[in-house]
């Protein structure tokens, strides 16, 4: 738990519910925060809301949590913020241009190769490889109604699977039409989960990570 620096704002219904210079970021799972917000910084419409918490003793006392999804949009300062949860302080995300060679295949099929990807590191997550379109193989890679978000990269517009022979394998590659301000270079791109791919770095093997995304290689979903 600490202090958040930023104005917290949420809407409800074009109402605003919540306004507050004085939340705390608390870290109920390892990997992001959510927001807590004292009492007088919130609505009181708002405590009907489903999952709202509001804490009379204890570390969190005269503060109140809401669920992410109770309210219609949530905002720092004078941007809103997408994906689920708060950005967290001690993330970072930084996309840079590489010359690097990477080549990405399944079952003996390759998908991409590229020499000029745009790699993503982002805290905590395995490092994304960014391809231009011209360097994808799209013939095995079918469109689906997948649709992720992050809120430190955006939304995603389009996802794929793979149909290598009578196999699919689930959405297994993402990109972003209109990423946020920061990875803008990444607009437009193909990436691949690696924890479902096999991955080539200058003709390297890269063991698959294990993240949530590596249950099976016929299932999903995106830190994107």
């Amino acid at each position: 738990m600490q202090p958040c620096p930023r104005r917290i704002r949420a809407v409800r219904g074009g109402a605003t519910v919540i306004d507050s210079v004085r939340a705390f970021y608390v870290w109920e799972v390892p990997h992001y925060p959510t927001y807590y917000l004292p009492v007088d910084d919130v609505d009181p419409s708002v405590f009907a809301l489903p999952k709202t918490e509001s804490f009379e003793s204890g570390p969190f006392a005269g503060l109140v949590h809401v669920d992410w999804h109770a309210v219609d949009a949530w905002f720092e300062e004078d941007e809103e913020v997408f994906g689920g949860h708060p950005r967290s302080p001690y993330a970072r995300v930084d996309a840079i241009r590489s010359s690097r060679h990477i080549r990405v295949e399944i079952e003996g099929v390759v998908l991409a190769e590229t020499t000029a990807p745009v790699l993503l590191f982002e805290t905590g997550l395995p490092t994304r490889h960014y391809i231009q379109r011209t360097d994808v193989n799209l013939a095995p890679l079918e469109r689906t109604d997948t649709v992720t978000y992050c809120p430190y990269k955006g939304t995603t517009s389009d996802h794929w699977s793979a149909r290598i022979g009578e196999v699919l394998h689930a959405d297994i590659a993402w990109s972003y039409a209109y990423p946020s301000a920061q990875v803008l270079q990444v607009a437009g791109l193909i990436a691949f989960y690696d924890e479902k791919v096999d991955t080539f770095y200058d003709g390297v093997p890269v063991a698959r990570p294990r993240t949530k995304f590596s249950a099976s290689a016929h299932d999903e979903d995106d830190d994107s």
